[in-house]
This record gives structure tokens, C-alpha cells and sequence, in this order.
């Protein structure tokens, strides 16, 4: 199916109708008057109308000296005119062209939930020069580096990062929120989301065609060129399967009239050997079963795209329905990846808020996650200026230092303070928890932060236990964080301590030992591991490239959840392709028994033939219609 034939199949349809109004008028003409030669002309018309996209199809293959379904319709329609069974021949391109046009229409319907995930993306973007002199450019014209100004209810061009501006950014399209995220200087925005209020300058980090929405279309692109592995079982359908269904068909041909005594020409009604030829060259065409597959695992990859979750090919959508094991990333995967501000300790006691707005003005002029994380808590308890930061020193692997309003500040790990008396009462923090000590005159203390848990993590682990997968957490972290987490999510199965090598070197183990291993992650560390996993799982567009470079399968929501709802959606789909494969092969089995046993006439062979093939569409229609329950995917 061409992405031409898709976008055309109103055409294909209102071919299909002509073709069928023919044929009706050419019947009613033959059995009501005496003028053979106006019901021949209404069946020439219907042949014209319904057989001149397979004869296209057909004449572009046989320029190739390929063979397919089309020449074998085509065939039999010609030879049922030969014997004067114009009207069966013509029956049979009006279904053939039918079911050609329903299949184009559920393809370009599949086509459509696709592009529905996305607006049109911008043409134009507003440039700001060195010299603040702001021009309109083309958005392709867009370059790393140069800085952007968007105004309010328009779409954000490109990936970049805010410099000037607040506003908030409706991100639905990418990520599939209906609320809007805040955003301010140093915040992220990506291309093709809509800036909701505000006017931003940002600086783009990278060109339109590497944008986050950009990466979405072409994974799915990728996605629907890709086969699946039961999908290349129907592209062994192709010309030798038609040589062998003529060459059949020709031999029992032969047999009805030199071994039977059929005649072989005679009126079509006398079932001649040759009219049973052509009833059984219907029956046996595999149109059902070539469209069986792909239709599947197209309506599968629109769903999950729907729903936030890429598959990229055929191949991940099938498979990850027979994963026994999860292998999971800690930092950024099980838990946030972000660190947040859990509680202080200050000496004197009650001067917590002091201690935090000192650090946060140190913090202010970093860009470590450990800075990040207290200015972030500083803005979001509102907190007042501590004073001007003046001397400002950044002491690789140690921390910081300044004057902070007239006072000398600093704030680091342990070895900043090696003389202080006052650490040697301070009990070791706690197992996953990290300490920030501050120092500003006689104000002393520390700040306790930790990358909390995804609030949805534990859930993720008890629902794929009682789904039969085994969840493993794998990371560099030492095994006093790890075990810490694990307690935090029931998690009974962790590898603490790892290098990027000895992930790998576990996913192999299990892989050795006969087990489908799944792996999901979000950084660049993670990347080897990904590529070693039977099937691996990227965290959001967010996600580092590497990460996306080797994803099977990206959820662009960043929730973990969604692995829950991936592994229902490729296990629906695993079981709607295999009714499919048997609707198909069991309705080519029965018919060719009975074409064998001239049970049927070519009407109906035509009729169960052509009917099987809209049957195992529409059933594979019915994954687009996916809905959530009870915190998990389910398909309805």
C-alpha cells in the first residue's frame, strides 16, 4: 500500500462504486432485454473502472518481472470474459477494488491519528541580532546558536533554552499534558509546542529538523518502514507464491479435463474445466493474509503514538509482549533525576531559612545539579535576596565561596571545611541522601537533599509482578543509595556499583540464560546496555540522543507507566495479528477445498475471498481504540 494509494483512496472508492453500478446495470440489461451488446458495454465499463488500479499495479511489477495478487485478479477476470462470464469477472473487480479502497481508507485512517498528534509546525521565526534588531526568517533558515523572540500564542520554532522571558509552554503535542509547564530563564522550550503568554528571547540549542517534535515524526516513519517478524512470514507471498498458484491452478486444469473429462470451454454455467480453474485461482490469492500483518502493526504504532509511547518498527511492538525481565535504571528512571531539598540543620537552631538563602545566592552563579536543586527550593519558598555575592570562587570538587552581603560564605562537601570542629559532631548523612554544608559567619549548617522516587515507580513494579516480569534496578550508584531506593519501591532485585560495561555483562547473562530482557533508561551511560537488550526502552524526548539513537521503544511522556501500557498494546497486537493469520489462512483453506471439490461457483469464491480481506482490516482497526483503566492500559 503506497502512501500515494492511501491519500487517493476516495478515488479508489468512488472507482469501486462505479464498477459495482456497472455490474448491477449490466445484469439487469442481459436478463431484460435482447441487446447483448449495451450489457457488454456496462461490463466493459465495470471492468475499466475496477481493474485499472491492479492493471497499473500489475504493469509496474511485471516491468520488474514480479508477480502478485493484482495479476492473478486481473487473470481471472480476463478469463471469465474468454467463457462469457462477464458478469462473475466483473463481480470480482467491483470486490477486489472494494476491499483495495477499505483497506487504503483504514491505512490513511491510521495515517491520520498519526499526524493528528501534532499542529502544523511554524514557517517563520523572529531572529534577534546582535545589535537587538529583530528580523523574520524562514524556520529551516535556523541555525544553533542565533536567538529567537516568540510571542504569545505562537509556536515555539525550535529546541532552545529561555534567556530572556517568562511565559508557559502548552507541551501537549509533545508530551501529551493538558497543563501547562512553566517556563523562565535557563528552562528548556522544544519546537512545535506553544508559548501560552509570554514573550521569550531563547537561544537555539538545536535545528529545526533535530527538534524534539522532528525526532517524534521521523521515529514513527521509521517505525511504519520497518517489518515485524511476522510480517516477513506474509512477504514470502510474493511472485513465487503467484507462479505457484498459476502453475496449480493450470495443472488441475488440466486434470478436470484430460483426467475428469470436464469440458474445458464450455458455457461457464456447465462448470468447465476452465471456469473451476479461475474459481480456484480466486479463492487461492493470499490477499487476506498479506494485508493481515501490516495492518496490525500500523494501527498498533498509531495507537501507542497516540498515547505517548514510539515504537520504532514492527519488530519492538511484537516482541516486547514476551519480555520476562525488566532491567531499569536508577537515576533519572526509577527516580526523578532531580534533586530536592529534603530538610536543614542549622547552628544555631531556627535559621533555616537563612541558611537556605545563602546557599542559594552562592548556588545562584553554578550550574551543578546540587545548585540547581537550592535555587529552585529558594524561589519556591519566595525567599528574600541574602545580599549582593561579590568574590565569587567555584573550587573544583569542593564547593563554593563568596562574600555573600558583606558576610564571607561557602558551601561544599566535607573536605571545604577540613579544620572546623563543629563537623565532627555531624553524624554521616543517611544512606541516598546528600548534604551540602554552609558556612557564613557564625551561621553554620548543612542541607539534606535526595533524587526522590517516581511517585509511580512502585506501582510499575507490583503491576509487571503480577504480570510474570521480573524487575531488576542496575546502577552506578554505591549499594547503601541503591538498597535505600529499593526499600523506598519494594524493589527486591538490584545490582549496585556498575560500570557501563557490567550492565551490558548482566543483560548478557540473562539473555544466555534464555530470558527476553527489556531495558529502560534515560542517559548516556545507559546507551550500551539499551543496544545489548532484546528490547530497549528510552525515558521522554528529553532523553539524552544516545538514548534515542538506541531506543526500541520512547515514551515521550516520561512516565513509567507507560511501559505497562506498551507491554498491553504489543500483546493485543501479538493477538490480533494472530487471528488475522488464521482468519486468513482458514478462510483460504476452506475455499480452495471447496473450489477443489467444485462446491462453489465463482461468485462466491469472490465473496469469501474479498471479505476475509476487509474482515482482518477492520479488525485491525479496532487497535486504535485504546483506553486507559485502573492505572493501566487496556484496549477495548
Amino acid at each position: 500500500m503506497t502512501d500515494q494509494e492511501k491519500a487517493g483512496w476516495p478515488w479508489l472508492l468512488s472507482s469501486a462504486a462505479i464498477c459495482g453500478v456497472a455490474t448491477l446495470a449490466g445484469v439487469w440489461v442481459e436478463r431484460g432485454t435482447a441487446t447483448p451488446e449495451i450489457a457488454t458495454g456496462l461490463y466493459a465499463t465495470a471492468y475499466l473502472a475496477g481493474g485499472w488500479e491492479a492493471a497499473i499495479e500489475t504493469y509496474g511489477k511485471l516491468r520488474r518481472m514480479r508477480l502478485d495478487i493484482h495479476f492473478l485478479m486481473l487473470a481471472v477476470a480476463a478469463g471469465a470474459a474468454m467463457i462469457g462470464a462477464w458478469w462473475e469477472g466483473a463481480a470480482l473487480l467491483f470486490l477486489f477494488s472494494l476491499s483495495g479502497a477499505l483497506e487504503a481508507m483504514a491505512m490513511a485512517r491510521t495515517e491520520r491519528e498519526i499526524r493528528s498528534l501534532f499542529r502544523d509546525a511554524p514557517k517563520r521565526a523572529l531572529v534577534v541580532d546582535k545589535e537587538g534588531v529583530i528580523r523574520e526568517v524562514a524556520v529551516a533558515d535556523l541555525e544553533s546558536g542565533m536567538t529567537i523572540r516568540v510571542l504569545p500564542g505562537e509556536q515555539f520554532p525550535a529546541d532552545g533554552r529561555i534567556t530572556e522571558g517568562e511565559s508557559a509552554a502548552d507541551e501537549s503535542s509533545l508530551t501529551g499534558e493538558s497543563v501547562a509547564v512553566e517556563k523562565v530563564p535557563g528552562d528548556t522550550i522544544f519546537g512545535g509546542t506553544l508559548n501560552t503568554w509570554g514573550v521569550i528571547q531563547a537561544e537555539v540549542t538545536r535545528p529545526p529538523g533535530d527538534s524534539a517534535q522532528a525526532r517524534i515524526i521521523r521515529l514513527i516513519r521509521e517505525a511504519q518502514a520497518s517489518k515485524a517478524p511476522s510480517q516477513r512470514f506474509t512477504d514470502r507471498f510474493g511472485t513465487s507464491y503467484t507462479v505457484g498458484i498459476l502453475g496449480f491452478s493450470f495443472s488441475m486444469f488440466l486434470y478436470w479435463h484430460w483426467g475428469a473429462g470436464i469440458p474445458a470451454f464450455l458455457d461457464h454455467g456447465e462448470r468447465s474445466a476452465f471456469y473451476r480453474a479461475m474459481t480456484l485461482l480466486v479463492v487461492c490469492s493470499p490477499c487476506a493474509l498479506v494485508i493481515s500483518i501490516p495492518s496490525a502493526i500500523l494501527a498498533g504504532i498509531a495507537a501507542g503514538a497516540r498515547r505517548g509511547i514510539l515504537f520504532r518498527g514492527g519488530v519492538a511492538l511484537e516482541n516486547l509482549a514476551a519480555i520476562r525481565r525488566l532491567a531499569v535504571d536508577k537515576t533519572g528512571t526509577l527516580t526523578k533525576g532531580e534533586l530536592e531539598l529534603l530538610g536543614s540543620e542549622t547552628s544555631p537552631p531556627g535559621h533555616e531559612d537563612e541558611l537556605l538563602g545563602i546557599a542559594a545566592a552562592l548556588s545562584g552563579n553554578s550550574t551543578h545539579p546540587l545548585s540547581r536543586a537550592i535555587v529552585k527550593e529558594a524561589l519556591r519558598r519566595d525567599l528574600p535576596d541574602a545580599g549582593a555575592v561579590v568574590n565569587f570562587e567555584s573550587l573544583a570538587g569542593r564547593g563554593l565561596k563568596a562574600s555573600v552581603g558583606g558576610k564571607a560564605a561557602s558551601q561544599g562537601r566535607r573536605a571545604m571545611f577540613p579544620d572546623d570542629a563543629w563537623l565532627t559532631a555531624l553524624p554521616d548523612p543517611e544512606p541516598g541522601l546528600t548534604e551540602v554544608l554552609v558556612k557564613a559567619g557564625d551561621l553554620r549548617g548543612r542541607l539534606l537533599l535526595r533524587d526522590a522516587p517516581r511517585t509511580e515507580a512502585a506501582p510499575l513494579i507490583r503491576l509487571l509482578a503480577a504480570e510474570g516480569i521480573r524487575v531488576t534496578m542496575l546502577t552506578g550508584d554505591r549499594p547503601e543509595s541503591a538498597q535505600w531506593v529499593a526499600r523506598e519501591l519494594g524493589l527486591q532485585d538490584f545490582r549496585a556499583g556498575l560500570h557501563p560495561e557490567d550492565k551490558v555483562a548482566a543483560i548478557q547473562e540473562w539473555r544466555a540464560q534464555g530470558e527476553m530482557v527489556a531495558m529502560a533508561g534515560d542517559g548516556v551511560n545507559d546507551a550500551p546496555s539499551l543496544a545489548a537488550a532484546d528490547i530497549s526502552i528510552g525515558m521522554g524526548l528529553r532523553g539524552s540522543d544516545a538514548v534515542l539513537e538506541q531506543a526500541d521503544i520512547v515514551l515521550t511522556r516520561d512516565k513509567l507507566e507507560r511501559i505497562v501500557d506498551a507491554l498491553h498494546l504489543s500483546r493485543r497486537c501479538r493477538s490480533i495479528i494472530r487471528q488475522n493469520l488464521a482468519l486468513s489462512l482458514g478462510v483460504v483453506v476452506l475455499l480452495a477445498i471447496a473450489a477443489l471439490a467444485s462446491w462453489i461457483p465463482l461468485p462466491l469464491g469472490v465473496l469469501g475471498h474479498e471479505g476475509s480481506t476487509v474482515v482482518v482490516v477492520l479488525n485491525s482497526l479496532r487497535l486504535l481504540f485504546w483506553r486507559k483503566k485502573d492505572g493501566a492500559a487496556g484496549l477495548s
